[in-house]
């Protein structure tokens, strides 16, 4: 797969199409996609501790770059949470890799999804947007007959952009399969 594809459309397809939509004077305006995130909550560490490495090799299967867990901040009595006890797992993707995993997330990741209508288009006031992934198993890395246990994750897109609207045009033009998309 050539990985630089999405970067080379962002460069020569993208940018022109929001200078035009924005009216932006120099390129160094356009939002570029500066990020990508994904994080899972294990708060069921707690009770088995195998979770975090089975969630880590998960990840780092997905993502391609190696996964590292979440400490926990502060003592929690009603959780049986101690302080530093390992509740989380997470991955920050930047250029090549982060191109890489959009365009699989995009292309093969997200259609797998059963019923899939689009994702929502709920920004979070600065131009980012997260997006919540109910089963891992929608990755082809990810082999369904060793699953234990279904685990959720959180991706989040970190952008430049000053707005939601500016945000929402860079991920639209991307190929993020948004609801109800006016163009």
């Amino acid at each position: 797969m050539n990985t630089a594809s999405l970067k080379q459309e962002y460069a020569k397809r993208i940018v022109p199409s929001l200078m035009k939509e924005f009216n932006y004077k120099t390129v160094m305006q356009v939002p570029v996609l500066e990020k990508i995130v994904i994080n899972q909550g294990l708060g069921l560490a707690i009770a088995d501790k195998k979770i975090i490495e089975v969630a880590i090799n998960e990840l780092t299967a997905i993502t391609g770059q190696k996964a590292v867990q979440t400490l926990s901040k502060k003592d929690i009595s009603n959780f049986k949470l101690r302080k530093k006890m390992p509740i989380g797992v997470r991955v920050t993707l930047r250029r090549e890799k982060m191109y890489e995993f959009l365009e699989r997330l995009i292309r093969v990741a997200l259609p797998r999804i059963r019923d899939f209508k689009g994702i929502d288009s709920k920004l979070d006031g600065r131009g980012n947007y997260t997006l919540g992934i109910d089963e891992q198993i929608i990755f082809p890395e990810i082999n369904i007959d060793s699953i234990q246990k279904l685990l959720g994750m959180n991706i989040t897109f970190v952008t430049s952009a000053k707005t939601d609207e500016e945000g929402f045009a860079l991920l639209r033009e991307f190929g993020l399969p948004f609801k109800n998309v006016k163009k």
